[in-house]
């Protein structure tokens, strides 16, 4: 029986070997000397120590179709890559994103995989692990404060609060803090306005070190950063303007530094950053792909949500800021996911029905299809579930074939780790040899609406664009300041569409611009198609509940550990 990592399994039991930190660096190259740890199963690995070598490593990057409440298990999926290119005599590497507290006590749970393809230590990954998101959020609201008293005492000519963008972050999911009011009390503690929080994995900080490549970069990444305008609403303030640069560089210096674990079967494991896949670019570090690809001869990186948002975005955005080049993706699909949809209701999952899942493979091509786009080809992982049956797996094997995937394999990581997956991983070195002309889907200088209806069509099958009150005139004033940056389209992960009831691959819906924020710090321009919360509030069920400390100091309720 194959079982899959989605939450509707049963836990399967795994024992894990842990090797010794300083061993898995020196299978790397690294000086194990020149490491930072953290206990004996974690460190961190300066930039100074980062090595470089002639031949770099081939470059794989895990999507999927779009996600479901089944869950298609992307990250359990990309964990036993590894092991099972480990299996079949290769030195792989995998670079995956740091979870975040927010889904990890809401509803999404941990992000370190499942079964027997995990990363380890699981329980210190999705909790505090190295402090990285916590160096993240402090910077962040540090800004926040300066920026509230430069307007409080007039620092900065035709700069007051009403001018302020800035909002704060919080690790929590806490829908009442989306929209707060602030300097209520009196006039010392400042003017009265509405501001409002942000998950932390939407900083502009954690986007800015997700993409940075040295403390220089960063120190004028911070500076950039856009924290509100002047009163002729025309002219930008930056956090340079505000000062205390060099206390936000004091408080990330550790935080860029990229983290050092392992899977369950002892492969090294970088895990680095943690954007969100909707609201932000949804990939793991730049730093953690580069020194990756000196460490192995494959590395397995994972990219957020669907292809229609965490792969774009790998490629629109890391790729164009100087990540390394892709040599072949992997799309993750399974079939309980090509049944929802396909129209089935999560309830009737189990019962076999091939023509739904004849129907769901919609979305499996259009996947394929944005992978071609970018020149890279692309295998095929199906993620079993114990009740698939061989009908609907042939019908969503030939699918993929006919769509253009290069190769088709089960993925079985989760019940079986490495020795389930030695078949994937064979598949993904031959696509992986094969030529690949990587490309991106624009230009640039492309106009910013260009992109954005370029992306709309060829991306979510939109039929037009519909352009929200003075988004237009928002979008010229950007263009005015020189900000022509890549597009990071904030929307729902639950359809290529905007709106997240449309499954399959529905074509010719509207794609709504509702708002624009410029991250100037990123060079990214946010833009949210749709009704897009960047702070979720606790589900009725959270996971909050079953976390606990049991007497003997264990921490145990995380998912997927």
């Amino acid at each position: 029986m194959f079982f899959s990592s989605a939450k509707l399994t049963e836990p399967v039991e795994s024992e894990v070997f842990m090797r010794p930190i300083v061993d898995l660096a020196a299978d790397m190259g690294l000086d194990p000397a020149a490491l930072e740890p953290y206990g004996n199963d974690k460190a961190k690995i300066p930039l100074s120590a980062f090595p470089e070598t002639a031949e770099k490593a081939k470059l794989i990057v895990v999507t999927a179709i779009t996600p479901t409440p089944a869950g298609e298990g992307k990250s359990t999926t990309a964990v036993g890559l590894v092991q099972g290119l480990a299996k079949i005599g290769k030195k792989p590497v995998l670079t995956i994103r740091q979870p975040a507290l927010g889904p990890v006590f809401g509803h999404k749970g941990g992000g370190t995989g499942g079964g027997k393809s995990t990363v380890q230590p699981a329980v210190d990954i999705n909790l505090h692990f190295t402090g990285d998101f916590h160096a993240i959020e402090s910077a962040h609201n540090l800004v926040a404060a300066m920026v509230d008293n430069a307007a409080y005492r007039n620092v900065i000519d035709g700069f007051d609060a009403t001018g302020i963008t800035w909002r704060r972050v919080t690790d929590a999911e806490d829908r009442a803090l989306r929209t707060v009011m602030t300097g209520a009390g009196g006039r010392l503690n400042g003017p009265v306005r509405e501001a409002g929080f942000d998950i932390n994995a939407a900083s502009e900080i954690m986007a800015i070190c997700a993409l940075t490549d040295s403390y220089e970069d960063l120190r004028e990444r911070i500076g950039d950063i856009v924290v509100g305008w002047k009163k002729d609403r025309k002219t930008p303030v930056t956090a340079r303007e505000i000062g205390g640069i060099g206390s936000i560089m004091a408080l990330l210096r550790d935080a860029i530094k990229p983290n050092l674990v392992q899977t369950a079967e002892g492969q090294p494991t970088i895990v680095h950053m943690g954007p969100f896949g909707n609201i932000a670019h949804g990939c793991s570090s730049i730093l953690a792909d580069k020194l990756a690809v000196n460490c192995g001869d494959y590395v397995v990186t994972e990219a957020g949500f669907g292809a229609d948002l965490g792969f774009e975005k790998f490629m629109d955005i890391k790729v164009r800021q100087g990540g390394p080049e892709p040599s072949a993706a992997v799309v993750v699909t399974t079939i309980r996911g090509l049944k929802w949809h396909g129209g089935v209701a999560m309830k009737d999952m189990a019962t076999p029905d091939p023509e739904a899942v004849r129907r769901g493979t919609g979305n499996l091509k259009n996947a394929l299809n944005i992978v071609g786009m970018y020149g890279l080809p692309a295998v095929v992982a199906i993620n079993r579930f114990p009740d698939d049956s061989p009908e609907e797996v042939a019908i969503a094997r030939e699918a993929a074939i006919a769509a253009g995937a290069v190769g088709v394999a089960e993925a079985k990581g989760f019940a079986e780790g490495g020795d389930g997956m030695t078949k994937l991983a064979a598949a993904v070195v031959e696509a992986a040899d094969r030529p690949s002309d990587v490309k991106l889907l624009y230009n640039d200088d492309d106009s910013f609406f260009d992109k954005v209806e370029h992306m709309a069509k060829s991306l979510y099958l939109a039929g037009d664009v519909k352009w929200g009150p003075m988004t237009r005139t928002t979008a010229r004033r950007f263009a005015d300041n020189g900000w022509n940056f890549p597009v990071c389209i904030a929307k729902t992960h639950l359809s290529i569409s905007a709106d997240p009831k449309l499954k399959g691959a529905p074509s010719g819906h509207t794609l709504p611009i509702r708002e624009l924020r410029i991250l100037a710090g990123a060079r990214l321009i946010v833009t949210l198609a749709g009704d897009i919360i960047t702070l979720p509030g606790l589900p009725s069920n959270p996971n909050a509940w079953d976390i606990d400390l049991n007497s003997d100091g264990e921490i145990t309720g995380i998912l997927s550990t």
